[in-house]
């Protein structure tokens, strides 16, 4: 119980009567309320005070409480804050919530606890307009400058035809373009020094480079760049608003859209959410099929990362011949699923269909092809002297600072930690199947690609084992909340055809509760946090993207290097700006 949580213990010990209402979910992750005025300093104990701490900001957001009907007794809110913390020395989350009164509330900064609380507080006041006291630029992150309103406030419009017809005048345009202005002093950049004039460059939005609609505003020194800014949100499609205004079943196809290279992957976490909620059990045939579809994509995921790394710097041929290999997972992936790049093929209780006939030898067929060109991009690539003196003592952070900075994946195992979600904290049956845990030394741009090309090759294993150990049985979950009633017993009372009609159209009704799942996703720990208000919708969905908390430490491993670096440390981190922007 979450009452008698050691840590929840500490916390009352050191904070006597601080420590609010202790609240129960489905995911047992501690969660405690905390008066605004305590926050900081109950979050700061957290960090530094405990023992084996909570030294990971894992996720920071908001929740609009207003039209909630199922609140469970916790404090009067009208918007809500949770802080996510992290410790890997506990293996262990604690979930702090501060409840906040008032239509535009406000709350100290926590960025002098955790530099990497910038941008989620930034994110917080453009999607609810949450003001944090002390922030060094709280301005807008996804949304555009002028934009008007704070678009994840219920009161929000969700869709255009709520709106007014969109139009652009000449004089709106003129704003707009100001608006896209950069201002160093705003950003408390200088223009130059005693005897410098500095150079501020962009780099994109649009530009080959940063893979994506990303914008980076480079101050230079000569060629050494002398500090950069992120400006992020071009790819911004409102994901999590979607997620509460669509069913919990047709919001599938939605996340497949986030690592928009990870396809099913996306999926995984949302459904493992839904089930932990609804208290479903999956089939062991389901488990086991997802693993490998999953695995299947973390290989076509990292293929993309391995030939654009490899041409970005400068190395054109290997990015042609890892597409195709990418091809090959690609026409496994239609044959079992029917679908390619965004399937959409997980659902609530299993999957979609079972395994076709013939999918064994496909596969085996791919395990045996792979192997081999790893082994020649190994000497086309990671053996090219070229390519190791441009990443090697390039982009580096250590162990600490990645955690410091929520870095998860490939880019926190680059560090020496041996981290991995699937081995630490097994879901979906990963306990069963046997693989290593590749690890890099220094953690700059070259080990992250070692792990990566690494973890292609433990993929492998991890199917061929699905291959050999495929249990029989079904493949989804014959729970009510999963699976509608039969057809044929649809014909014997109308109560059951009823049953089977509004599952079928308005999908299941969850009961009420609150959930998190994070799993190791292609780019790190992707995770969804859920709020069921006992309906047929989400009343809160939050997706935790690793990519929003990788790209944010680009400006701190730049700093002092060149901009041929910084294409090099963009490749390496392997973010997706969708997975980013949301």
């Amino acid at each position: 119980m979450h009452e008698n949580s050691p840590v929840i213990e500490e916390l009352r010990s050191r904070f006597p009567g601080t420590i609010g209402a202790v609240q129960q979910t489905a995911d047992s992750i501690p969660t405690v309320w905390v008066a605004a005025e305590n926050a900081s300093e109950v979050l700061r104990f957290l960090k530094s005070g405990i023992e084996a701490s909570y030294r990971t900001l894992y996720d920071l957001f908001a929740v609009d409480e207003r039209f909630r009907s199922d609140r469970q007794g916790l404090p009067e809110s009208d918007f809500t804050v949770v802080y996510h913390l992290l410790s890997y020395g506990r293996n262990d989350d604690i979930r702090v919530k501060v409840p906040l009164k008032g239509e535009y509330p406000s709350l100290p900064s926590i960025t002098d606890i955790w530099p990497s609380a910038n941008w989620y507080e930034r994110e917080a006041w453009d999607m609810f307009g949450i003001a944090f006291g002390g922030h060094p630029h709280l301005k807008r992150i996804l949304m555009p400058p002028t934009w008007e309103g704070h678009p994840l406030r219920k009161e929000h419009p969700a869709r255009a035809t709520e709106m007014g017809p969109f139009r652009l005048p000449g004089v709106k345009e003129e704003e707009e373009q100001r608006a896209l202005l950069f201002r160093p002093e705003e950003w408390g950049l200088k223009q130059g020094g005693e005897d410098t004039d500095y150079l501020f460059l962009n780099l994109g939005p649009q530009h080959p480079g940063t893979h994506g609609l990303l914008r980076i505003i480079l101050e230079l020194d000569g060629e050494e760049i002398v500090n950069a800014v992120l400006d992020i949100g071009y790819h911004h499609r409102a994901a999590e608003k979607m997620a509460e205004r669509q069913s919990w079943h047709t919001f599938i196809p939605y996340t497949d859209r986030i690592d928009y290279l990870g396809g099913v992957m996306n999926n995984l976490p949302y459904v493992l959410a839904v089930e932990k909620l609804a208290g479903i059990e999956v089939p062991d045939k389901a488990k086991v099929v997802r693993v490998m579809m999953a695995e299947f994509f973390r290989i076509a995921s990292h293929l993309v990362w391995y030939g654009t790394f490899a041409q970005d710097v400068g190395q054109l041929s290997p990015v042609f011949y890892m597409f195709t290999d990418r091809e090959r997972v690609f026409s496994i992936v239609e044959a079992i699923c029917g679908g390619r790049m965004h399937p959409s093929w997980f659902r609530i209780g299993g999957v979609a269909q079972d395994l076709p006939k013939g999918w064994d030898r496909l596969v085996r067929d791919f395990l045996d092809y792979l192997p081999p060109r790893l082994a020649e991009y190994d000497k086309m690539v990671m053996q090219n002297s070229i390519l190791k003196a441009r990443t090697r003592d390039v982009g580096v952070y250590t162990r600490d600072e990645a955690i410091e900075w929520g870095i998860t994946g490939p880019g926190l195992r680059a560090c020496g930690f041996e981290w991995d979600f699937r081995k630490r904290r097994p879901y979906s049956g990963y306990e069963q199947f046997e693989f290593d845990v590749p690890t890099g030394k220094r953690g700059d741009c070259y080990d992250r690609g070692v792990v990566r090309v690494e973890e292609i090759r433990q993929s492998l294993r991890i199917i061929e084992q699905c291959l050999k150990q495929m249990p029989e049985g079904p493949y989804k979950s014959q729970h009510r909340l999963a699976t509608p009633p039969l057809k044929e017993r649809t014909m014997h009372d109308i109560e059951t055809l009823i049953t089977h009609f509004l599952n079928v159209s308005w999908g299941p009704v969850i009961p009420p509760g609150e959930v998190f799942m994070g799993i190791e996703a292609t780019k790190g720990n992707n995770g969804y946090y859920l709020i069921s208000d006992g309906g047929t919708m989400s009343y809160r969905t939050r997706i935790r993207t690793p990519s929003f908390a990788h790209l944010q430490m680009i400006p701190l491993i730049s700093r002092g290097l060149t901009v041929q670096d910084l294409l090099a440390i963009i490749a390496s981190v392997d973010f997706v700006l969708a997975d980013v922007d949301r």
